[in-house]
């Protein structure tokens, strides 16, 4: 027999064999479980699956996959700390954005306590400008993550990246100093 068996001591034979047969057939069937529960190996088609596994409040098969890969690979870990200044910060990265947090005792003067502000530095993904959707999303998945009795602003903020180019020429030329006197008048 390969593997435990559960059949109790006064099994007869063939329950016994039956056990056997069934751990030979069911040992047989290649089910590669390891990349289904990883987040970067995992068929694009799964994710979602993984994701409500994961309890990931909130999916959207619009986003990139690099933001649904990123979302379900930190689920484990936002789950621990969810309700902490690290459990926002980690939510806003998931979706690939850059954020500052300033919490009510950082203010000056300081704001109404439990309260603080974000500004939030977001791409959708692919490197271009979020639409609302996406922004409503981040929005609402820092509220599910934010600690319970706090409020908070948002501001968004666009990142842009541009080239500046710089060109020169030059061309070849002589230079020669030519003497020269003024006529003795």
């Amino acid at each position: 027999m390969s593997g435990p068996t559960i059949l109790p001591p006064n099994a007869t034979p063939l329950e016994r064999a039956l056990d056997m047969l069934a751990a030979l057939r069911i040992g047989g069937i290649d089910t590669p479980l390891a990349p289904l529960w990883s987040a970067e190996d995992c068929p694009e088609e799964l994710l979602p699956w993984l994701a409500w596994s994961l309890s990931i409040d909130n999916w959207d098969s619009r986003w990139s996959l690099a933001v649904r890969r990123a979302r379900v690979a930190g689920a484990i870990a936002l789950q621990r700390r969810k309700g902490t200044r690290r459990s926002v910060e980690d939510v806003v990265r998931s979706f690939g954005g850059n954020i500052a947090i300033r919490e009510w005792w950082e203010e000056t003067p300081p704001a109404p306590p439990h309260t603080f502000a974000l500004s939030v530095s977001l791409t959708d993904g692919a490197g271009g400008v979020p639409d609302s959707e996406f922004v409503d999303a981040v929005i609402a998945e820092v509220s599910k993550s934010k600690p319970a009795r706090s409020h908070f602003t948002f501001a968004l903020s666009v990142t842009a990246r541009a080239r500046i180019g710089l060109r020169g020429s030059g061309r070849a030329a002589i230079y020669a100093r030519l003497p020269c006197r003024a006529a003795a008048a």
